[in-house]
């Protein structure tokens, strides 16, 4: 029910990796393999509306740009769709999208707010949400996983951090999704721009609220905060709640979605979470590597350089794939197959180097809690329709996965 259309290496040249139909429609498997054995450092052309660029797709290169912000920078944008549009205009202000001093200390500030310890009451709301959705879900019978379930846990657990009153966060999920990636294959940029605008007004508003409000989340933390001696603006709180509710949000959503496909998909492995074979956080790691939400992430090189023996020259574009990175053989034995129990397991997914996700222990956290939810409230699952893909070149996953469930 989730066939897609596999891509040759030999459609290699007819291809546009930015192209959001291609990740949506295809499976990409083989063409990756290709690239990391034969053109593991590949130029995709310029179009008539957009400049080329750089896709990276071995392990040991991917990890060498994430780790060289000095040579790779992210101040020109991070993705492909703000990077071949020429930048993105909060570049400096946001923490995704800037390097240096600024970063370490924007991090350090945000890292006191995502420690394991000053999570540990979002990490126990999220264990009840995960049982109640689920709970309710067996009640009826049948559900759509993504709209049912994963939808209500990541989106309540980054509002919980950022105060987000409760009648506002429906609101708040239906332009996440709009945003970073649509469930509808035509759906066009000046949805995402609108969805994105309005919600930077929205945490503009609140961040006002919220200076010397003695509240205690992570919106009244910045607004209290210095970085480097300097207080946060205004404009700079709301470009960070902006980047924390899509970072925290719709990839952690996909990789639920994801898992119980997975699952679906393999039964043996489904078995073995259930016997308990495979451990919950070992389980976590390798649907992270399997599902991948964020395909690639961009960089632009600050000298003429080189990523892996192939130059690359100042200015140009370099994207990352992790969807290529988390299934290379050399570092993966058998990428193909879905294994719980793998160990060690060094997928990408949560990036690397300076710029590791911030939010990796709640994302772990999340999933951990729909996989160990699923092995103990659910016997049986069964998929009823045609799973529905997000069609992003940067977001990788299901919208809708219609199932019937069976209690345990």
């Amino acid at each position: 029910m989730t066939t897609r259309r596999t891509i040759a290496p030999e459609e290699l040249g007819t291809l546009n990796l930015a192209d959001p139909r291609l990740h949506a429609e295809s499976d990409l498997s083989a063409v990756w393999r290709h690239l990391r054995e034969r053109q593991p450092v590949y130029w995709n052309p310029a179009t008539e509306t957009a400049p080329g660029f750089w896709a990276v797709t071995r392990h040991t290169d991917v990890t060498a740009v994430y780790r060289d912000s000095a040579r790779f920078t992210s101040e020109g944008g991070n993705v492909l769709e703000t990077l071949l549009a020429g930048g993105d205009t909060a570049v400096g202000r946001m923490l995704p999208i800037m390097d240096g001093e600024k970063h370490a200390g924007l991090r350090r500030v945000l890292m006191s707010a995502f420690s394991p310890r000053a999570l540990e009451p979002i990490v126990e709301s999220v264990r009840r949400t995960v049982t109640r959705l689920l709970g309710e879900a067996l009640d009826k019978g049948s559900c759509d996983f993504a709209a049912d379930v994963a939808a209500g846990i990541p989106l309540g657990a980054i509002c919980d951090l950022l105060g987000v009153p409760d009648r506002d966060r429906a609101h708040v999920l239906s332009l996440t999704s709009s945003a970073l990636g649509s469930h509808e294959a035509d759906s066009t940029a000046a949805d995402a721009w609108i969805a994105k605008n309005e919600i930077l007004l929205y945490f503009a508003e609140l961040a006002r609220d919220r200076r010397d409000s003695g509240h205690s989340d992570v919106i009244a933390l910045l607004a209290g905060s210095e970085v480097n001696g300097l207080p946060l603006d205004d404009d700079e709180i709301m470009l960070n709640c902006y980047s924390l509710i899509l970072g925290g949000d719709e990839t952690a959503r996909l990789s639920m979605v994801g898992a119980a496909l997975a699952l679906l998909e393999h039964p043996d492995q489904w078995q073995a979470l259930k016997r308990g074979d495979a451990p919950v956080d070992t389980a976590v790691e390798e649907i992270l590597r399997w599902t991948t939400p964020a395909l690639h992430a961009g960089r632009t090189a600050t000298t003429d350089t080189e990523i892996g023996g192939h130059p690359v020259r100042a200015g140009e574009i370099v994207t990352v794939w992790n969807a290529s990175a988390n299934h290379d053989e050399l570092v993966f034995h058998a990428p193909g197959e879905l294994r719980l129990d793998r160990t060690p397991n060094k997928h990408v997914t949560f990036a690397y180097g300076p710029h590791f996700c911030l939010g990796a222990h709640l994302a772990r956290a999340e999933t951990g809690a729909v996989l160990a939810g699923l092995r103990d409230l659910v016997a049986e699952m069964e998929q009823t329709g045609p799973a529905r893909p997000v069609y992003s070149n940067f977001l990788s996953g299901y919208g809708a996965l219609p199932l019937t469930l069976k209690a345990a």
